[in-house]
């Protein structure tokens, strides 16, 4: 049976004495200025690229803000916060980490479709501007912001009528949780105006994870025609467009990066022919594994080698509680491997077909299956990339007491 592919390894990895090398700094040092495996590891100089490949490829006009719930990492955020222009969170706890980190709530917006009445308050209190998902929220965020004596920041998170086409998550069209049904936003938005709240304008998110251009680009002209057309039932020129994002990285055998530069040229065509209504719009991108995916690797060291009926397994001190994606139990419907590679024999030749798995007690603690990999013992690194995004906090790191891994950004 042939070895199963591994996913492309993100440009920009290489290697320094044989090991894979961050910053100038091998494998094993970074696990040394770590502390211990398991351990993530973020790159200073892969986000601060990313960010600025996408700024050269997009209008100078388009805005771009971070989705915190990506890596929140207080480290990764507080760099992030020199590179981008606003932030996007999810709760009132990711609301507490962006005021450690010293963000300016004027350009955070708060998205999420069960808004407990506290996270409402403490956003209300802050001055950050709410995405509402439904009447009902907004009219308990009036209420509130009219007993806290605080005049709300209101956007309309819209459910529209079509979708982003290929995404791996989708956000929008027909029934969802997510945001007001495009044909009652007019309504609604004028509710919230007569109210006295401060009016921010709308948020169309329709999915996310989608590697082709086409697809991103027939989104966002659905996305301008759309808030186009709800301004002029509203009444009021829009603000601010929050377009979503949906910009997908290459995680599995195959997949190719998404075209940015067709994406940005298509924009700046849109952006030179936008309708009165948009003309003086705030216009902006949300995004969160495409800024910073690719910029972070998950090490962990294995701990033990063994064959069970001619299979070789690779056991390491890591595993699914902080890499659950990179197990397959994260949304994917049939098991591919994520890009993995022997951090501590990174320009070594494969030369055996393995299985590297975690340490938790349970067949799902994969990491990787029927990889060709140089020959590696105990003690050596595995390396898993793409680990930038959607690793430590959407883990179950307490899963059979394990506990978090560590965290460094270098």
């Amino acid at each position: 049976m042939k070895p199963k592919p591994l996913g492309p390894i993100p440009a920009g990895y290489v290697a320094k004495d044989g090991q894979l090398s961050i910053a100038g700094m091998t494998a094993r040092e970074l696990v040394e200025q770590g502390g211990a495996t398991p351990l993530f590891v973020y790159s200073r100089e892969h986000l601060t690229k990313r960010v600025a490949d996408l700024r050269a490829a997009m209008p100078e006009r388009l805005t771009i803000n971070y989705a915190i719930k990506a890596n929140p990492f207080a480290e990764l955020l507080e760099h992030m916060a020199t590179l981008v222009d606003g932030f996007d969170i999810a709760s009132s706890g990711e609301l507490t980490i962006a005021q450690m980190a010293g963000l300016d709530p004027a350009t955070i917006s708060f998205a999420g479709p069960g808004k407990r009445d506290d996270e409402l308050e403490a956003a209300l209190r802050a001055g950050v501007t709410l995405n509402l998902e439904s009447e009902n929220e907004a009219r308990r965020a009036l209420a509130i912001g009219e007993r806290i004596g605080a005049i709300p920041r209101m956007a309309i998170r819209v459910n529209p009528d079509f979708e982003l086409r290929g995404s791996g998550m989708k956000m929008g069209g027909g029934a969802k949780p997510f945001g007001v049904d495009q044909e009652r936003v007019p309504a609604l938005a004028k509710e919230i105006i007569a109210a006295g709240a401060e009016w921010r304008g709308l948020h169309i998110f329709t999915g996310s994870q989608a590697l082709s251009a086409d697809a991103i680009i027939e989104a966002q002209a659905n996305v301008l025609d759309l808030a186009d057309q709800l301004a002029t039932e509203i009444g009021e020129p829009l603000p601010k467009l929050n377009m979503g994002g949906g910009l997908g990285i290459p995680y599995f055998h195959g997949d190719e990066p998404i075209d940015i530069t067709a994406i940005g040229a298509a924009l700046e065509e849109r952006f030179a022919d936008l309708p009165a209504n948009l003309a003086d719009t705030d216009l902006c991108i949300e995004l969160g594994r495409y800024l910073v995916g690719e910029a972070g690797v998950y090490l962990t060291e294995i701990v033990d080698r063994k064959v069970s009926h001619g299979v070789t397994y690779l056991i390491t001190d890591g595993g699914l509680h902080h890499q659950l994606a990179a197990s397959g139990n994260f949304g994917t419907v049939v098991r591919r491997n994520y890009p993995s590679a022997i951090a501590t024999r990174f320009d070594s030749e494969p030369a055996e077909e393995v299985n590297i798995v975690g340490c938790l007690c349970t067949p799902l603690d994969r990491l990787a299956d029927k990889a060709h990999l140089p020959k590696a013992e105990v003690g050596d690194l595995v390396v898993v990339f793409c680990a930038g995004a959607y690793g430590a906090t959407a883990s179950p790191s307490d899963f059979l007491g394990q506990g978090a891994a560590r965290e460094i950004l270098v």
